[in-house]
């Protein structure tokens, strides 16, 4: 089993930045597609974004054009930068790696770290 930790996360005003790190136990990105998630109380856990092993990303809706995921093979870290941000982008954000063929999470749920948007 691989394990992550999330870090980065903090209180930022709208309209403001953060650069959310997710360090892996072993060199995972090169086997898995790796994804962010976020949950916020009260609603379902939220696939925010993913790349793929040869660089290919996607980003839900909401955030794309604002979000930029990326990583670090050497460093076995990876990113998301977050710009703009809005209220509704807090949550406690997760990394975990993709199930090969499927876009579901294997459940390697790190602690995630807190991002809270405010005034």
């Amino acid at each position: 089993q691989v394990r992550f930790v999330e870090s980065g996360g903090g209180l930022v005003q709208p309209g403001g930045s953060l650069k959310l790190s997710c360090a892996a136990s072993g060199n995972v990105f090169s086997r898995y597609a790796m994804a962010w998630y976020r949950h916020s109380p009260g609603k379902r856990r939220e696939m925010v974004a993913y790349i793929y092993t040869n660089g290919d990303k996607f980003y839900v809706d909401s955030v794309r054009g604002r979000f930029t995921i990326s990583t670090d093979n050497a460093a076995l870290t990876m990113y998301l930068q977050m710009n703009i941000l809005k209220p509704e982008d807090t949550a406690v954000y997760y990394c975990t790696a993709l199930m090969p063929g499927r876009l579901e999470p294997y459940e390697w749920w790190g602690p995630g770290t807190q991002v809270t948007v405010s005034e």
